[in-house]
């Protein structure tokens, strides 16, 4: 089932800076209904000022997905077309230094809202026939990096949860899909720097001399090697919305590209070994 692009609904997470702010507004730009959601109220105002379709959305609750959900189907009379799970944070350091409810705050967004919203969209897609569910992940999602433990898993979970849908919506004209970005120039480094300094007691740590430099990384403004801007990530997004038959991964920069290939024919501590050299 093809659909022109004027007909066809989106509805995107995450969409206050970054990789959502602007693929709300480039796929606007493209023709698309456009339904951008974040968390702040005064972000979905000033997205509303913008001109876009917005509702606040706060993965962490389930009566603010229900709520988010029932103003979508209002305005698209039951039609989601596209669900684009984009919305996520990253908490820095040692998995030894994660407190258990450091690690519900990072699934909760990052897993459990997220995929509590594709099960709430997913009968609207079956009952219309249609569906792409596109998962932004990561690098991280299959590469993990130190002192990113509670990011990578979160994205680990998210991959494992897409692969199962997948094989269980066969059939159904539901397509999963997952976008692996590497760094991406976004508001990301600024909000998990917040988090470190929120979750991580550096004095009492054994990576205390880490942490140190951590923070300056995370405190610097320069990009990291092979940043791209978030046009690269809108890019796939097209090609996964508008392709008859979308690919089950998408790969955005040269780290994933790279890793990817590594992954795939060297043998684990080889991996181990260039993967922990990486800051």
């Amino acid at each position: 089932m093809r659909l022109l692009k004027s007909n066809k609904t989106v509805l995107l997470t995450g969409c206050s800076s970054g990789i959502g702010y602007f693929c709300a507004h480039a796929l606007h730009k493209d023709g698309y209904k456009v339904f951008a959601t974040c968390r702040d109220a005064k972000d979905v105002k000033r997205l509303q000022d913008e001109g876009l379709h917005a509702y606040r959305l706060d993965l962490c609750d389930s009566n603010s997905i229900a709520e988010a959900l029932a103003w979508v189907v209002l305005q698209t009379d039951a039609k989601i077309d596209i669900l684009f799970n984009n919305a996520a944070f990253g908490q820095p350091g040692a998995v030894e230094d994660l407190k258990r409810s450091v690690l519900i705050e990072q699934f909760e967004t990052n897993v459990f809202g997220t995929q509590e919203l594709t099960n709430v969209v997913l009968p609207f897609m079956r009952k219309n026939g249609y569906g792409r569910v596109i998962y932004n992940s990561s690098v991280l999602g299959f590469a993990a990096m130190k002192y990113r433990g509670a990011y990578n898993a979160s994205k680990f979970a998210i991959e494992g949860l897409a692969d199962t849908m997948r094989l269980e919506l066969k059939g159904s004209g539901i397509d999963v899909v997952l976008i692996e970005p590497g760094p991406i120039r976004s508001e990301f480094r600024k909000n998990a720097l917040a988090k470190f300094q929120e979750h991580i007691d550096i004095a009492v740590s054994a990576h205390k001399e880490v942490y140190e430099k951590t923070l300056e990384r995370l405190r610097g403004s320069g990009d990291a090697p092979f940043t791209l801007a978030p046009e690269a990530v809108y890019a796939v997004l097209l090609k996964a919305i508008e392709a008859k038959k979308p690919r089950i991964r998408y790969a955005v920069t040269f780290p994933t590209k790279l890793f990817g290939a590594l992954k795939r024919i060297l043998p684990d501590r080889a991996m181990d070994f260039i993967l922990g050299s990486v800051d």
